[in-house]
C-alpha cells in the first residue's frame, strides 16, 4: 500500500500555507505521519486542515495603532448609543428643523425634479467639474459683475465639498510654494490641521479667541500675523467662524487686509456658510470681496453642505483669484493636474443642483428665502438660550457673548471638564472645547440646555 509521508525535505501542505505553527513543523520534520493513501486520505486532509487552522497568522499591519475617534463624528456615535430621552446632539454642524429632524430644502427637491425631467446622463465630468457649476459658484462668491470674473482672473475647480477643496489647495501650496507656512486661527475647525499635515504643508497658529471676554483677541491676531514670515498663507473663516461663532467687524477686516498687504501674505478663505450665517449671500461674502477688491491674489474654498443642505453630495469648489488671466489659466491647469491622481473627477449630482438653483431666477429667489428662514431659526434659538441663561443664572454673569456670535455654532466658554459634565450628567453631546451647534437645538430644549450650562459652569472646576 502506498503511504503519505511528511518529512523535513518534503513540501508539506502545511509548509506551503504561510508560517506553520510549532505543532505542524514537528509533525512535518518527524516523518511520523504515515497514512494509507487508500483508507485514510480523509483523515490526512482533516489533520492538515486542523494544523493550519491553529497556526498563528502575523499581519504585516501588526504595528498599526488604533486611531482615536474623530472629535466631531465620535460625538454623533456616542449620541446614537445613548438611550436617555433628554439627550441632544450639539456636536455635528448639520441643520435641523424645530423638531430636530434633518431638512431637505424644497428648492433642492425642485432642482432634482428638473434634472429628472431633463433626463441628464451620468457621464464623467471634466477634471475641473461642471462648467455651469463653476461659473455659478464663482459669481455667487464674488458677484457676477466682479472685475476679477469679467477679466477671467478666477481659476475655479469643483472640489469634494469644503474639505476636498481645502486639500486640493494645500497640495498646490506644497508643490508650488514649498517654503511657505500656513497660519491657522486658534481655535479652528478640527480638520484644518489634519488637511495641511497630510498635504505636508507646515502650519502654525495665530491667536483668535479670548477666553476672558469669550470674544475676539484682535490684538493678538494682528500681532501674530505681523510676526509670521513674509509671504505666508493666512487661513481665514469668511463668516461664522467655526468653532467660536466670532467674526471680525468690517473695520477689523480692513485692518487685517492692511497687515496682510504690508507683510506680503496671501489670504486663504474657508467659506462654508455663505448665506447661512446672516441669511444674506452678499453680507456673508463681504470679507472675501474686500480682499479681492484690494487687489490680493486670494484662495477661497467653498462648500454647499450647509447653505443648500447638500451634506452628502460633497459639493464645493476651490477658487484662486489671480493677478491676470494668463496666471489663472496656468494655476487652473495645475489644480487639475493635482486632482487627476487624487480623485480623477468630481461627482455631478450636487453640481447640477447648485447650477440649477443659482441659474434659475425663480429657484434662486426661493433659495434665498429658505436660507433666511434657516438662519432665522438659529437666531431665534440663540436668543432664547441667552434669555434662559440670563433669567436662571443669579450669579450676575454676563451671557451676552452668545448674542454677539453668529452662525450655527456658539462657543460657550466651558472647559473640558465642564463639557464632559454636560455629556455625562445632562446628556448634551458636544465637543470638549465647549462648542455647541445651535442647529441641533430647538426652542423647546433651550430651558433644559440652560440648566446644564449653568450647572457645569458653576459647579465643575
Amino acid at each position: 500500500m502506498a503511504s503519505l509521508a511528511f518529512s523535513s525535505t518534503s513540501a508539506s501542505p502545511v509548509a506551503l500555507r504561510g508560517r506553520p505553527n510549532k505543532l505542524a513543523i514537528g509533525v512535518a520534520q518527524s516523518g511520523a505521519c504515515h497514512v494509507s493513501a487508500r483508507g485514510s486520505d480523509r483523515k490526512a486532509r482533516l489533520f492538515i486542515t486542523r494544523a493550519v487552522a491553529v497556526e498563528k497568522k502575523v499581519s504585516r499591519f501588526e504595528d498599526v495603532a488604533m486611531a482615536p475617534p474623530d472629535p466631531i463624528l465620535g460625538v454623533s456615535e456616542a449620541f446614537r448609543a445613548c438611550t436617555n430621552e433628554s439627550k441632544l446632539n450639539l456636536g455635528v454642524g448639520a441643520y435641523r428643523t424645530e423638531d430636530l429632524q434633518p431638512y431637505v430644502l424644497n428648492v433642492v427637491k425642485k432642482a432634482e425634479k428638473l434634472m429628472l425631467e431633463k433626463g441628464e446622463n451620468k457621464e464623467y465630468l471634466p477634471i475641473e467639474g461642471l462648467a455651469a457649476f463653476n461659473k455659478a459658484t464663482a459669481e455667487l462668491l464674488l458677484g457676477a459683475d466682479n472685475h476679477s470674473i469679467q477679466s477671467q482672473r478666477v481659476a475655479t475647480v469643483q472640489g469634494l465639498s469644503g474639505t476636498g477643496s481645502l486639500r486640493l489647495a494645500a497640495a498646490f501650496i506644497n508643490r508650488y510654494c514649498p517654503n511657505s507656512k500656513v497660519l491657522i486661527s486658534s481655535p479652528t475647525w478640527g480638520n484644518h490641521k489634519n488637511i495641511f499635515n497630510d498635504a505636508g504643508v507646515p502650519w502654525s497658529e495665530y491667536r483668535y479667541y479670548d477666553p476672558k471676554t469669550v470674544g475676539l483677541d484682535f490684538e493678538g491676531m494682528i500681532a501674530d500675523i505681523k510676526a509670521a514670515p513674509s509671504g505666508s498663507f493666512i487661513l481665514l473663516h469668511g463668516c461664522a467662524h467655526n468653532p467660536t461663532g466670532i467674526d471680525p467687524t468690517p473695520e477689523q477686516w480692513t485692518q487685517i487686509a492692511d497687515v496682510l498687504e504690508e507683510k506680503g501674505h496671501t489670504p486663504f478663505f474657508d467659506v462654508a456658510y455663505q448665506g447661512f450665517a446672516s441669511g444674506s449671500l452678499d453680507e456673508d461674502a463681504f470679507s472675501v470681496r474686500l480682499f479681492v477688491e484690494r487687489g490680493f491674489e486670494v484662495f477661497v474654498a467653498q462648500s454647499y453642505s450647509k447653505n443648500l443642505g447638500l451634506y452628502s453630495e460633497r459639493i464645493g469648489a476651490i477658487n484662486v483669484i489671480c493677478s491676470s488671466s494668463d496666471v489663472a489659466n496656468r494655476v487652473k491647469s495645475q489644480l487639475k493636474r493635482l486632482a487627476r491622481p487624487m480623485y480623477s473627477n468630481p461627482p455631478v449630482h450636487g453640481a447640477r443642483i447648485v447650477a440649477n438653483v443659482v441659474g434659475d431666477p425663480n429657484l434662486f429667489s426661493e433659495w434665498k428665502a429658505e436660507m433666511e428662514e434657516m438662519a432665522g431659526r438659529i437666531k431665534n434659538v440663540r436668543k432664547r438660550l441667552y434669555d434662559n441663561l440670563s433669567q436662571k443664572d443669579k450669579s450676575g454673569k454676563d451671557w451676552s457673548f452668545i448674542l454677539r456670535q453668529i452662525g450655527m455654532f456658539s462657543y460657550t466658554g466651558l472647559n473640558t471638564s465642564q463639557s464632559e459634565n454636560m455629556t455625562n450628567k445632562w446628556h448634551m453631546y458636544m465637543t470638549k472645547d465647549g462648542r455647541i451647534s445651535l442647529a441641533g437645538l430647538s426652542l423647546a430644549k433651550c430651558d433644559y440646555l440652560a440648566d446644564a450650562i449653568i450647572d457645569s459652569y458653576h459647579n465643575v472646576n
